[in-house]
């Protein structure tokens, strides 16, 4: 019986390395049911065991992130016997769970906030014209998705891809648009603009 198991185990070993070092920049596109082009960016694929009565069994866990380019950014997690369906369970997932954040010009953040889950801790900063993407590998496949054009990123703490994604969804899902508290203030744009830039901020 471990004579049947033990090649299929090594044949599973060898397949897995090699999908994970092919996939691990893996970009694709796609058009969803509203026409917008969606692109997703493999993250991080991990291999795990399970150890069963004959031997060990491998799965793979992937962190899919998928964004329009136009504010409109998720993630998700799919795992699978092969690397080609953990994918595609997580780029699913990542589909059904996507939020709109918005942007100032459509390039940067309208202000500075931080993000924490678990022992991941991101500062996130707006940016003017021409700073380009500067983040870490994780946190820069969200902005890429998203369409982010200038932002300044800094992760602290665990260097778990899965918590600093987190952290960084949770700073995003915190941003507030001048619109937004405008409307909720019972205020012109105007006025909220006005008093950032009274206060030393950018006015743009």
């Amino acid at each position: 019986m471990a004579d049947n198991k033990t090649p299929e185990r090594g044949g599973q070993r060898g397949r897995g390395r090699g999908g994970r070092d092919q996939n691990r920049e893996r970009e694709t596109r796609e058009r969803n049911d509203e026409g917008d082009e969606l692109v997703d960016k493999l993250v991080h694929i991990n291999r795990v065991a399970k150890v069963v009565k004959g031997g060990r069994r491998f799965s793979f866990a992937a962190l899919v992130v998928v964004g329009d380019g136009k504010g409109r950014v998720g993630y998700g997690t799919g795992k699978a016997r092969e690397v080609p369906e953990a994918i595609r369970k997580a780029t699913d997932q990542a589909k059904r769970q996507m939020i709109r954040v918005p942007l100032r010009e459509g390039r940067t953040l309208h202000h500075d906030i931080n993000g924490r889950f678990g022992a991941g801790k991101v500062v996130l900063r707006s940016a003017p014209a021409g700073t380009g993407i500067i983040a870490g590998g994780p946190m820069r496949a969200v902005f890429e998705t998203m369409g982010v054009a200038d932002v300044v990123c800094k992760s602290n703490g665990t260097q778990n891809p899965h918590n600093m994604i987190k952290a960084t969804f949770e700073a995003l899902k915190n941003l507030q648009s001048p619109r937004s508290i405008a409307a909720r203030r019972g205020l012109k744009v105007g006025d909220i603009v006005a008093r950032r830039g009274d206060t030393g901020l950018s006015a743009e």
